[in-house]
């Protein structure tokens, strides 16, 4: 009895380790508050104290989106059923989320987009995943990086695949 009580009381800091603060993760069971837009900042601003190793696309929440107005723009994301990570329209704009800042983009090419030292490459891929989106290859160079980051996933504009 005394094994069964010093192993409830050791478990009980663990239970309190379950938590996911991730962007669409369930926190409680009870509605969160609206989501605030993330700063949007020039890629010297947001990436000036940032490890080139820690410049990685992160995940756009809804409001994220309504800043940037890109809720019907071509939108990049890391799984099928993610959120966006990286959003562009036809008129040569797009934006990234890396170290929790919104970095608009412009496109220098076809495919191609700048903001500083930030460049950023994608690539329609000949390949669909399992719900049919079309596959892309998304390709992240920042300041002071020794190697470009390349990502592949999956693309949908507007509502329509890409």
């Amino acid at each position: 009895m005394n094994k069964i009580a010093i192993l409830t009381l050791a478990a009980l800091p663990l239970a309190a380790c379950n938590t996911n603060s991730a962007i669409g993760n369930d926190r409680e069971a009870q509605l969160d508050p609206p989501a605030t837009a993330a700063p949007i900042k020039s890629a010297a601003s947001a990436l000036a104290n940032l490890s080139p190793g820690l410049m990685l696309p992160e995940t756009m929440s809804e409001a994220d989106l309504a800043a940037l107005g890109a809720e019907n723009t071509c939108q990049f994301r890391l799984t099928e059923v993610a959120f966006p990570s990286f959003v562009y329209d036809n008129s040569g704009r797009g934006a990234i989320k890396i170290n929790g800042k919104l970095i608009p983009v412009t496109a220098s090419a076809s495919g191609e987009y700048a903001n500083g030292e930030l460049r950023i490459r994608t690539r329609i891929l000949d390949d669909e995943g399992d719900a049919g989106l079309q596959m892309q290859e998304l390709i992240v160079a920042g300041p002071r990086m020794k190697d470009e980051f390349g990502f592949w996933g999956y693309t949908t504009c507007g509502n329509i695949e890409a």
